[in-house]
């Protein structure tokens, strides 16, 4: 890489715009295949991002292939999901499975990213932190710059002949680029906050699908809470847009609400939250465009974030790996066409599944549909577990019995009728 001492222009093969798990991993990859990669992140590591903090096995397993196993080791391990719904509870381990471990971790995101920068950092890569990439800079439709501002102002550009954009759900900068959701799929909305617990170090992440404020009225979503082994617990409270009038909870007023609900065994004061934020994910691959001439798009800034069960570090370490082996040819042939087949590609891993998760959540929009589900559901732990490898992504290749029968019967419910 090529860099100016005046900083006003800064060469590299390839500019990752954002440096969270999606931005991060790609660049680190890049790096590995002999790339020279500049990454362009808006905060300094370690920072906090709002997430549930859960890592799934399929999360743990996109780590490990990255050679991140020595720092998983260091995350707070659980063992599977402890689901609620009224006063039945399951407890469900996470599966055997011919791919991926058979347990998940709990680890802020602060800590996580940080360990993904410092990785890619090893691997030669460079990173502008404290710096917003703020425009784009075209000709003939090809990407030859990214304008950037340090947080002291200081102006200066990034030229590369290739960019991946991975900055986050808002995406500031892809919507320059004409990026947009896909209104018609959904769209979920989350808050989380930390709290005090001396059981932080609990065994499972915990999953309540019908959830009640103090007077007993139900509550549109679902919570959780996750053990994060450090004295703290992240509680959360999620919903979708596909809930009738989700634009008018308040969801500062919903997670007060589930917080003084909880159960006693996490002794927690719910006046004593900390750090209580919340935000928009696009889901179901929704974005669009995917791909440009010299660009791709990763992780939450595609939509890449699971419909099923709000998960998205697994999905931003995924795209990452899949749009890295096409860079990876289409630096050392200086020729994006091969970028073209990126859309193809995450058709190929995921169409099937997300079209039928798109579909089920838009199923459930009615919250008395949901309930009378979920309550179905709790009473047979075989039938739960089967549930909680399909909310997970962690089916079984061929599939067995009852997973196969409920997987068919979710696509058999959601066939009703086209997505609209």
């Amino acid at each position: 890489m090529t860099q100016k001492h005046d900083k006003t222009d800064v060469v590299a093969d390839v500019v990752v715009v954002g440096g969270g798990p999606a931005g991060a991993s790609a660049a680190c990859r890049l790096a590995r295949a002999g790339i020279d990669v500049a990454v362009v992140e808006k905060k300094r590591y370690p920072r906090e991002k709002t997430c549930g903090d859960g890592l799934t096995p399929r999360s743990v397993k996109a780590l490990w292939d990255l050679g991140m196993r020595e720092e998983v080791s260091r995350y707070h391990q659980v063992r599977g999901l402890r689901a609620y719904c009224g006063d039945r509870m399951l407890e469900l381990d996470w599966p055997d499975h011919p791919v991926f471990p058979r347990y998940g971790c709990v680890v802020t995101r602060a800590e996580l990213d940080n360990a993904l920068a410092d990785r890619a950092k090893k691997e030669g890569v460079v990173f502008f932190e404290e710096t917003e990439a703020i425009e784009p800079v075209l000709d003939d439709g090809v990407m030859r710059k990214v304008r950037c501002r340090t947080k002291q102002g200081e102006d200066f550009s990034l030229s590369s002949n290739f960019v991946v954009m991975a900055d986050g759900s808002l995406s500031r900068f892809g919507r320059r680029l004409g990026n947009q959701r896909q209104k018609r799929y959904p769209l979920g909305m989350a808050i989380r906050g930390y709290y005090k617990s001396a059981r932080h170090n609990d065994d499972f992440i915990e999953s309540h699908l019908s959830i009640r404020d103090a007077q007993g009225a139900a509550l549109p979503g679902y919570g959780w809470v996750f053990p994060e082994g450090d004295g703290s617990i992240n509680v959360g409270i999620g919903l979708l847009s596909t809930f009738r009038h989700w634009k008018d909870v308040n969801t500062s007023h919903l997670m007060d609400a589930f917080s003084r609900v909880l159960p006693d065994y996490w002794g927690v004061d719910p006046d004593a939250g900390w750090s209580i934020r919340g935000g928009k994910l696009p889901m179901g691959m929704s974005v669009r465009p995917r791909v440009g001439p010299n660009w791709v798009v990763l992780g939450d800034a595609v939509g890449a974030v699971n419909p099923f069960n709000g998960e998205g570090i697994a999905y931003a370490l995924e795209t990452a790996e899949l749009a890295s082996d096409l860079l990876v040819h289409a630096v050392r042939n200086d020729n994006g066409a091969v970028l073209q087949r990126y859309p193809e590609v995450l058709d190929d891993v995921y169409g099937s599944y997300y079209r039928t998760a798109r579909l089920f959540v838009r199923l459930i929009g009615e919250p008395r549909l949901m309930d009378v589900l979920a309550r179905v559901g709790m009473r047979s732990q075989r039938l739960m577990e089967a549930v909680l490898r399909i909310m997970a992504n962690l089916i079984t290749p061929g599939l067995r019995d009852p997973e196969e029968k409920v997987y068919k019967l979710v696509e058999k419910v959601v066939a009703i009728g086209p997505e609209p």
